[in-house]
C-alpha cells in the first residue's frame, strides 16, 4: 500500500507560558495509506515543523520533508526505516528534518502495528514487554516549600520514584538550590528515588555544576539530569568521575543516533534518555536502546506531552527488562489530557504497562482535540502551499 496523505495538526492552548512545560502545544500526525490510519506527535515547535514538512526545495539535499514520503510504500518494517532514510539524504541541510520526521516515524509504525494487529513493540522484535516504574516528572517550585508540598503529594498518590527539574534551579544562588533539594528529599521521604533534572541551565559550566554537586550527594539522587547541553561531552565526563553514587542522564536533545552514540560513549551517562518525537522516531529510538543495552547504560524515555507521545516512548525499550525507570508526566496541561481519549495510568503495583494492543494503542480524541486547534496558512509568492486540513 501507498502513503496517501500527511496531515499535520497544530494544537495549542490559549495562552503559551514562558514555563519549561512542553505539553502547552503539540503538532498531530495523522498519516493515511488506503484504509489504515496511523497517528503520531513531534516534540518540536509546531509551526517550525510544518514548515519544513511543505517549504519548496532550496537544493539537491534541501527538500521539503513530506517529498520523501507521499507516494511511498508502507508494507513492512522495513518500509519505515527505508523512508526516514530518504528523509535524512533529501533533507540532508534543513535542520528541523528530524523532528518532523520524528512524528511521521512514530504515526508510520501506528498505521502498520494497526494494520497487522500487532503493538509496536512486537514488531520491533520483542517477544514480551515489561511493567516499567514511572517517575512522577514535575518542575522545582517557585519556591522550596511549593517543592516540598509537591513532593508530598507525589508520594502521597504512591509514586514511587520523582524528578525536580527546571523551574528556578540553577538560576539563583548554591543555596537557594540545596534548600530546592532538601525539601525534594523531605517531601519524597527516605525511600523515595529522587532525581533531578537541571535543564542544561549552566550550558558547559562545569564549576556551577560541581558546586550542587555535595548536595546532590547528601540527599542521594539517583541522577543529575543535563546539567550541560547535549554537545558539552568533555564537561559531562569531567563531571561524572567526581559525582560518585549520583550518576549522570541526558541525551533528549540528541536529534539523530550519532549525537545519542556519542553520548553514551564519551559523557559518562549511567542513563541516556531519548525522546522519540526528536530523535528521528521510534526506529531510531530504538536503535539507540539496543546500542545502550549493549555498552552497559541504561535507557529511560523522554517524553512530556500526550499520552501518544508516552506510548511512542516506550515502545523501544518495552522489551528491556533491566531497564525498568521511565518518564511519567503529572503536571500535564489539559490539552495533552484532551489529546487522547484513553490514557496509560500506573496499575495497583505503582507499574506502568506499555499498550498491548495494535500500533500505539492509544486513541485520540478528536472531538478533545478541536477547541485546541490553530488554523494555519502558508503562502508562498501568493500560492498556498499549506493549509490546516480537516480534523478527521
Amino acid at each position: 500500500m501507498k502513503i496517501d496523505s500527511v496531515d499535520f495538526y497544530y494544537l495549542s492552548m490559549p495562552q503559551v507560558l514562558d514555563i519549561g512545560d512542553g505539553s502547552q502545544d503539540a503538532l498531530l500526525v495523522r498519516i493515511a495509506a488506503g484504509e489504515h490510519i496511523g497517528w503520531g506527535e513531534c516534540e518540536a515547535a509546531p509551526l517550525v515543523s510544518i514548515a519544513s514538512l511543505v517549504c519548496p526545495m532550496s537544493h539537491s539535499a534541501c527538500k521539503p520533508v513530506i517529498a520523501s514520503v507521499m507516494g511511498q510504500r508502507i508494507d513492512n518494517v522495513g518500509d519505515i526505516r527505508r523512508i526516514g532514510d530518504l528523509v535524512r539524504a533529501n533533507s540532508l541541510d534543513l535542520l528541523q528534518a528530524d523532528h518532523t520526521l520524528s512524528g511521521i516515524d512514530i504515526a508510520l509504525w501506528d498505521l502498520l502495528g494497526r494494520r497487522l494487529n500487532e503493538p509496536v513493540w512486537k514488531l520491533l522484535g520483542y517477544k514480551s514487554c515489561f511493567a516499567k516504574t514511572p517517575y512522577a516528572s514535575v518542575l522545582f517550585g517557585n519556591t522550596a516549600d511549593e517543592t516540598l508540598s509537591k513532593a508530598k503529594t507525589i508520594a502521597a498518590q504512591g509514586f514511587r520514584a520523582a524528578k525536580f527539574g527546571w523551574g528556578p534551579f540553577g538560576l539563583s544562588s548554591v543555596e537557594d538550590d540545596c534548600a530546592q533539594l532538601a525539601a525534594a528529599r523531605e517531601g519524597l521521604g527516605e525511600d523515595g528515588i529522587l532525581l533531578v533534572d537541571a535543564g542544561t541551565v549552566w550550558n558547559a559550566d562545569l564549576a556551577a555544576a560541581r558546586a550542587r554537586l555535595s548536595m546532590l550527594q547528601e540527599v542521594r539522587a539517583t541522577w543529575l539530569e543535563e546539567p550541560f547541553v547535549s554537545g558539552a561531552l568533555s564537561e559531562y565526563h569531567a563531571l561524572s568521575l567526581e559525582s560518585g553514587l549520583v550518576g549522570m542522564a541526558g541525551g533528549e536533545g540528541c536529534h539523530n543516533f550519532h549525537m545519542a552514540k556519542h553520548m553514551v560513549d564519551y559523557a559518562g551517562l549511567k542513563y541516556v534518555q531519548i525522546d522519540a518525537g526528536r530523535i528521528g522516531g521510534i526506529t531510531i529510538a530504538k536503535d539507540v536502546a539496543d546500542y545502550a543495552a549493549a555498552k552497559g547504560v541504561t535507557y529511560v524515555n523522554h517524553t512530556f506531552t500526550s499520552n501518544l507521545a508516552l506510548s511512542a516512548s516506550l515502545q523501544p525499550f518495552a522489551g528491556l527488562a533491566s531497564h525498568t525507570i521511565c518518564e511519567f508526566p503529572t503536571e500535564l496541561k489539559s490539552l495533552a489530557r484532551a489529546m487522547t481519549k484513553n490514557h496509560i495510568v500506573p496499575d495497583q503495583n505503582g507499574l506502568l504497562n506499555v499498550p498491548d494492543a495494535p500500533g500505539l494503542g492509544i486513541e485520540p480524541d478528536l472531538k478533545g482535540i478541536a477547541p485546541y486547534l490553530v488554523d494555519v496558512e502558508i503562502q508562498v509568492r501568493g500560492e498556498r502551499i499549506y493549509t490546516t486540513p480537516p480534523l478527521r
